[in-house]
């Protein structure tokens, strides 16, 4: 296998899960950059959630996240907060 090609394993090998706002700038690009490097991510739009769900997401949230800042990346046990391209690539094994 290549380099890139086990890379790129290596990625999609990971559990990638973004927390995210629909009205936040910073979500938005988060989930523009996933995109744009193909990442296969899971992402919950935390303010689309009825009350109970948010309220019990939130909760999960704080504990990694106490402050309640988005966007929250989860990469495998990683968690990036706010939109840090460089953590992310670094986090993703992205050239």
């Amino acid at each position: 296998m290549k380099n890139q090609e086990m890379k790129n394993q290596e990625m999609k090998n990971q559990d990638v899960k973004l927390y995210a706002l629909t009205t936040c700038l910073h979500c938005k690009s988060t989930k523009d950059y996933l995109d744009k490097c193909g990442v296969d991510y899971d992402c919950v739009d935390v303010d689309s959630l009825d009350k109970d769900e948010r309220r019990k997401l939130l909760n999960e949230i704080k504990e990694a996240n106490p402050g309640c800042a988005f966007p929250m990346l989860r990469i495998g046990s990683k968690v990036i907060i706010g939109f840090k391209k460089e953590e992310i690539k670094e986090a993703l094994n992205l050239e």
